[in-house]
């Protein structure tokens, strides 16, 4: 009698316990690997699942400490790390495509938003990594952005979805980004080729900074799954989530034109007040979080899934990667002449 071969289950990606709890992102507990990177490439198809069906995943117990160890699990899950272009504000740079996160006053929050929302290509999975943990606060929150859709008014959806939104930016020498940081160039010739090649309108001010605005749809479908889902920066980067003071103190210095950045409709109609404190109240009704451990990854899909950062008190430092990169050209509106 001839001997079966023995089957292999070698392809079969490991399973994950993925632990759901009211409140908190999906997380997975792990025991310490000896090699973080090799047990993320063992699981990296088990891992971007378990992102496809939750939105975000937190991974806990890979003990995630020198920037390279970080980087290479980076590589281990993601497609392709991307080179960020239009930042909103300074990263420091580790490695190619591995950045820390956006510099931003701790005693202020980043409201949620879809990191590169704004612009052709945006990254559709984003990863962190904790060094250290701050000593309060700083939480990383994630929120379903078809839930939020979902409750946003229809009236509201409706106007978004025919008229999208636009960003509004100016770039000078003391607050927000730099050009060098947006663009990787100060290059004036190089900027325009940018911004034409990426629909976005320029305009080069006498004292020598620079404005841009940008149409873009408010509402996309996922590349995957085809659902429709709020993806934007219209809160987040609106004058009216700013402070009081500070967006007073701001208005003072550059005059409302002159505002780092603000949000409005895509006709250029402005949003009111009311309308991003609503938006935000339901973003912080749909909010998952979980306070940071040192050593903690979390996988985010970007489109579905829209991110904040809490204040916080101490030192802390997340490492930030994109990858997965989407192309939104063709769900972002003609532009119009706004000059």
């Amino acid at each position: 009698m001839t001997a079966k071969p023995a089957t292999t289950q070698a392809s079969a990606p490991p399973e994950l316990d993925v632990d759901v709890r009211p409140g908190a992102p999906p997380t997975v507990l792990v025991p310490p690997p000896g090699d973080a990177a090799a047990w993320a490439r063992q699981h990296r198809d088990s891992l971007r699942a378990a992102v496809a069906r939750h939105g975000a995943v937190l991974v806990r117990g890979l003990g995630l400490s020198e920037p390279a160890q970080v980087e290479a699990v980076f590589r281990a899950v993601g497609s392709e790390l991307m080179t960020e272009r239009e930042a909103f504000a300074a990263r420091r740079s580790y490695a190619p495509g591995v950045y820390s996160s956006a510099t931003w006053p701790p005693n202020q929050p980043m409201c949620m938003h879809h990191e590169l929302s704004y612009t052709l290509h945006a990254p559709g999975l984003m990863l962190f990594a904790c060094r250290t943990a701050p000593a309060a606060g700083g939480v990383t929150g994630v929120a379903d952005s078809r839930a939020v859709l979902g409750a946003l008014p229809p009236d509201l959806v409706a106007r978004f979805e025919r008229d999208g939104w636009m960003l509004i930016r100016n770039y000078n020498d003391e607050i927000g980004a730099s050009v060098a940081d947006a663009f990787g160039t100060d290059d004036p010739a190089e900027v325009e080729r940018y911004c034409t090649a990426n629909r976005i309108e320029y305009e080069w001010r006498p004292d020598g900074g620079l404005q841009t605005r940008q149409r873009r749809a408010a509402i996309v479908r996922h590349p995957v799954t085809g659902e429709r889902c709020w993806f934007n920066q219209v809160a987040f980067l609106s004058e009216w989530t700013m402070e009081p003071e500070v967006r007073e103190y701001l208005v003072d210095m550059y005059e409302e034109d002159g505002l780092p950045f603000r949000t409005a409709f895509g006709n250029g109609d402005p949003i009111d007040e009311d309308v991003v404190a609503l938006l935000n109240e339901i973003y912080e009704s749909h909010t998952l979080r979980e306070p940071w451990r040192a050593g903690d990854l979390m996988l985010v899909d970007n489109v579905r899934t829209a991110h904040s950062r809490e204040p916080y008190e101490g030192e802390r430092e997340i490492l930030v990667a994109m990858s997965d990169p989407v192309s939104l050209r063709d769900a972002a509106p003609e532009e119009e002449s706004w000059r």
